[in-house]
């Protein structure tokens, strides 16, 4: 073994170590110290640590991870940037507590919230993003908005120097994964469902899911007077309205309209609330009395009245082979079962294509952008036949692109696709799951970057870890930063989930600084997107609306583009890891 360091003078702060490399070099191993100026240590040793990850070799001298700033540094040191480095920047905002506003639309904990955000502004992110709840703000009664709360919390981000991107949530929160608050969708909406349950997703048994408004009666004026769809287009024109000013100010960059469930374009198959639990398959809900006069209208139209609905593919937590549908009798080939999922399938985006016309024609000539977000269903993927991506409503084989259409779709409303789960590895999932998050966000990002459209995206669940923060990393740059100018592949913006006291907390706070530090591709902080590539022209005029046959043209599976099989924008990989723990130790015995 070679040794690396064998003592530390007085003026590297009188700690003595030892360092050897082991295994070809891949690691380094402390095998004797002394805590004297221990605490001067940390940003030495921090730096070492992020310098080396297990089996890693940097492809580019500038992604070797820098030093953490301290807050004061990131407040008042001078902003210093590589022009051409900058073109690798991915801006990076963080999603707010869910229940910011809580549900009888007052602001929660105005102080706590503001100093959370001075400390999330002093990291280098760009801006958060943040659920405008529809069961919140038109809760008193139709077209009674009452944004006052809303505007109180925006004018503290205002005063953080943070962008916004805003949620049009149209859907309940709780009864999903991570949902930790309640709060419904209008009373006065619910109401109406009392009369009539058929204005809720309904799966084959009948029970109801009132997180959402079926798609069934998107034209249906059921509402006072109003359908679905212009409840949405009210509710959105009213926020434009009502924040006209952070509008023109330039501080709303993006609306991400809400098309389903947890805001996704999506069906709500795989309910918590009514006792799925992973990796269960989930079940199609599209047995209310709308969606099924819609089914047997087409299904006469094609010249088989005698066609059904499935009522063969099992429960919410069955598996694929344990169902007739999906497994050994494989319906879903069949003539039958390939008419109901072309229907089922296109019934969602054309859901999601009304609906991001009303959301242009309301924001037009505003700059922003329009953004719509596609879930990351990702257990079973490797299964033949998709099944929890099927009942969710993405017809996705092997042999057929169930992701492409709806970037095609979004493309006319100039619109980004916004996807999930980017934090998630295969090898960390369960095997007999069949799961393949790592090849499923390489198809989505593939298939909008082929259709021209930006994609954003976010983590499913809360990581606070360096392999989770590296995955997210190296999706945003798939294969890494150009040190010359624009990378090959970059994505628009990464939004992390989600703010809270675990996040701040000392080292958890410390690592997710130095992944903001990476996103930047090393650069300082930078409020102009302009000088990154990134420009807010007036939203213009959806283009004309395609056929659903034109949609599905782009069925037609492509290949995805090669990924890198790490980043090099590592935030640090096990040695940074034992070295934490090691600064730790130390730290607690000086206390």
């Amino acid at each position: 073994m070679t040794s690396i360091l064998n003592s530390a003078s007085p003026a590297e702060m009188g700690l003595k170590c030892r360092f050897f490399r082991r295994d070809l070099g891949q690691d380094l191993t402390v095998v004797n110290h002394s805590v004297q100026g221990a605490r001067q240590v940390e940003r030495l040793t921090y730096r070492k640590a992020l310098s080396f990850s297990s089996g890693r070799v940097f492809k580019n001298p500038k992604a070797v991870a820098s030093e953490v700033s301290t807050e004061s540094e990131a407040t008042t040191s001078p902003s210093a940037y590589d022009e051409k480095m900058l073109a690798n920047y991915v801006p990076i905002y963080v999603m707010l507590p869910l229940d910011v506003i809580t549900v009888d639309n007052t602001l929660k904990d105005r102080d706590g919230i503001e100093q959370q955000l001075k400390k999330l502004s002093a990291a280098g992110i760009d801006g958060i993003m943040v659920d405008v709840w529809w069961g919140i703000v038109e809760s008193k009664g139709p077209k009674q908005h009452d944004w006052n709360a809303y505007r109180s919390l925006f004018q503290i981000v205002q005063g953080c120097n943070l962008k916004i991107q805003a949620i049009m949530s149209f859907h309940q929160c709780g009864g999903n994964v991570g949902d930790a608050v309640n709060i419904p969708i209008p009373q006065w909406v619910l109401g109406i469902g009392e009369k009539d349950p058929d204005i809720f997703y309904t799966n084959k048994n009948g029970n109801r899911n009132r997180e959402c408004l079926t798609m069934g009666v998107d034209n249906q004026p059921l509402f006072y007077g109003r359908t679905a769809v212009q409840m949405y287009s009210d509710y959105m024109k009213s926020f434009r309205e009502n924040m006209s000013d952070f509008l023109e100010s330039g501080m709303i960059i993006d609306i991400e309209v809400g098309l389903g469930p947890a805001g996704e374009l999506r069906y709500p198959s795989y309910p918590a609330s009514q006792g799925w639990v992973f990796p269960g398959i989930g079940e199609f809900q599209c047995y209310d009395e709308y969606l099924k006069a819609d089914f047997k209208e087409a299904a006469i139209n094609v010249g088989h009245p005698e066609w059904e609905l499935p009522d063969n593919a099992g429960s919410y937590n069955a598996t694929p082979e344990s169902t007739e549908f999906f497994g050994p009798n494989k319906i879903y080939l069949t003539e039958r079962g390939k008419f109901f999922l072309t229907w089922y399938s296109s019934k969602l985006i054309t859901h999601g294509d009304q609906i991001m016309d009303e959301a242009n024609k309301v924001f037009l000539g505003c700059r922003v952008k329009l953004a719509a977000k596609v879930a990351g269903i990702h257990w079973w993927y490797k299964d033949d036949s998709h099944a929890t991506e099927l009942t969710s409503g993405y017809y996705n084989l092997n042999d057929r692109d169930g992701y492409r259409p709806t970037a095609r779709m979004l493309s006319r409303h100039h619109a980004i696709l916004n996807f999930t789960c980017l934090e998630m590895r295969d090898s960390e999932q369960i095997a007999a799951a069949k799961c393949g998050p790592e090849e499923l966000v390489q198809q989505v990002l593939s298939g909008g970057w082929r259709q021209k459209i930006e994609v954003a995206g976010e983590n499913a669940l809360s990581r606070y870890d360096r392999a989770g923060y590296n995955q997210i990393l190296l999706n945003a740059r798939p294969n890494g930063v150009n040190s010359d100018g624009p990378p090959k592949l970059k994505m628009y913006g990464i939004t992390y989930l989600r703010l809270s006291d675990k996040l701040l907390e000392g080292n958890n706070f410390k690592i997710f600084k130095t992944f903001v530090k990476k996103m930047h591709a090393d650069q300082d902080h930078c409020a102009d997107s302009r000088k990154y590539g990134q420009y807010l022209d007036p939203l213009e005029r959806s283009n004309p609306k395609l056929p659903i046959e034109d949609l599905l043209e782009a069925t037609k599976p492509m290949k995805p583009f090669p990924w890198d099989k790490e980043t090099d924008m590592s935030v640090g990989g096990a040695l940074a890891d034992f070295f934490d723990k090691f600064i730790e130790k130390i730290t607690s015995i000086l206390k």
